[in-house]
């Protein structure tokens, strides 16, 4: 192999396309040779497959995937706006729904998130890993009802709804983790 291990998390190019080693197993049999059996997630369409690789053999070179920041402006629907600089410019561009997915859905207007690119091409955003959002709707929690660790449904200002504790009200500013889309705490 070009890489001396396969490493979790990294990305490689095969086959002209641009994988994320989700796991990795390295097998040597009782006989024949040692083999490497992994599964992998096409960053550009989220497909996982299953392959293997001989170490000996097999040559796997590592992708290059660049970070850039940039900044959400809105989205209308079929495309998002983003706008990010460069050597003292600004450069505005759109996304469609299916690149960004719902990864955008606890970020507002006008905040900074992070796009991946391979070879210049947009293939993901990644929103910040918490965000603080005010709960536009919620129902009012029953008093006394806490000490059980219940949870209600509540609506934050981007439109997403949360499971928040009990004694959140409407209109308070709380955290979220974006990754899990989880009530971290009150802001």
């Amino acid at each position: 192999m070009a890489d001396a291990y396969i490493e979790k998390g990294a990305t490689y190019e095969i086959d002209g396309k641009v994988f994320e080693c989700l796991e990795f197993l390295h097998v040597k049999p009782g006989k024949g040779s040692a083999f490497v059996r992994t599964k992998l997630k096409d960053v550009m369409n989220g497909g996982v497959i299953e392959r293997t690789f001989n170490p000996s053999k097999d040559v796997l070179k590592k992708a290059f995937i660049e970070r850039k920041e940039a900044e959400y402006l809105y989205g209308d629907g079929e495309l998002f706006h983003f706008m990010y600089g460069e050597d003292g410019g600004w450069d505005q561009f759109a996304l469609d729904a299916d690149v960004v997915g719902d990864s955008l859905k606890f970020v507002k207007e006008n905040e900074k998130v992070k796009m991946k690119l391979y070879e210049g091409k947009v293939f993901s955003i990644e929103p910040p890993l918490t965000v603080e959002l005010v709960i536009t709707e919620s129902e009012p929690g029953v008093k006394g009802n806490t000490a059980t660790g219940a949870t209600k449904p509540a609506i934050v200002e981007t439109g997403a709804q949360v499971m928040v504790p009990l004694f959140v009200e409407q209109g308070e500013t709380i955290k979220i983790d974006t990754r899990t889309g989880e009530y971290l705490s009150r802001a």
